[in-house]
């Protein structure tokens, strides 16, 4: 009995020792993290031809890591699993184009937003004196059915609306002067008229974001020390400039 006493007695301890110190090194700020991406959606991030992760996330995330004073790797992981391995603990964060919802914060912490993602409006690279929706009275703008952007161009008056089983389809009607513009979601819309080499030379993208859609990093919940030291280092690349760069590299 004396035997079993002691065995539990120190199981006791251990967990007790588990407890009260497991947690604080598990939100120690890190010197290097694992950054989960799905490496398929350009220009936010995608395989270059020599099969690197490359993109705006990806410039992003360096820029944060060197800024905040860690190293950063970066895991290609499928989407469909991506969050169930943030979870379990595979890597310490996620940056792939991740829309900040509530739906996700009750199963992970955001950064602060990063970018707005929202619709933009592209058009010929000709076309001048149009910034929004509203200077396109008389004309035919595209968009995706049934997507934000769809539904932003009937709200307007004056702006004949054209729909689309797929984005590409409306793109290639507009490189073709079938219609007067197009409307899709940031990222989208970089990769057609700045990215793809049958477009980049025939569209641009004018104006600024005008429906909310915003990105953010997602790391596990409770790592607080790590969600401060990505957030400390996003303050400095908004503050000196460095996001405003990448945003012109490869949204723009």
């Amino acid at each position: 009995m004396k035997k079993v006493a002691v065995v539990l007695v120190l199981l006791i301890f251990a967990v007790s020792a588990v407890f009260a110190g497991g947690a604080p090194e598990a939100d120690e700020r890190p010197d290097s993290i694992v950054v989960a991406t799905d490496a398929t959606w350009p220009p936010m991030q995608f395989l270059n031809e020599d099969r690197e992760i490359v993109g705006f996330d990806i410039d992003l995330m360096t820029a944060i890591a060197e800024a905040a004073g860690f190293e950063v790797e970066f895991r290609n992981t499928a989407w469909d699993g991506i969050f169930a391995g943030l979870a379990t603990g595979e890597y310490d964060a996620v940056i792939s184009s991740v829309t900040i919802t509530e739906e996700r914060r009750q199963n992970m912490d955001f950064s602060e937003p990063y970018i707005n993602a929202g619709q933009v409006l592209i058009v010929p690279v000709d076309r001048e004196g149009v910034e929004t929706l509203e200077d396109m009275g008389g004309m035919t703008v595209g968009a995706q059915i049934g997507t934000t952007g769809a539904f932003a161009i009937e709200d307007v008056d004056g702006v004949e609306s054209a729909t689309y089983d797929e984005v590409g389809l409306a793109i290639e009607d507009l490189a073709a002067g079938r219609i007067d513009g197009v409307v899709a979601d940031t990222p989208v819309a970089a990769n057609y008229a700045l990215q793809n080499e049958t477009y980049a030379e025939a569209l641009k993208i004018v104006g600024e974001p005008f429906t909310d859609e915003y990105y953010g990093i997602a790391v596990p919940q409770g790592r607080d020390a790590l969600l401060e030291m990505i957030n400390e280092g996003l303050a400095q690349v908004e503050a000196d400039g460095t996001i405003d760069e990448l945003t012109e590299k490869w949204l723009r």
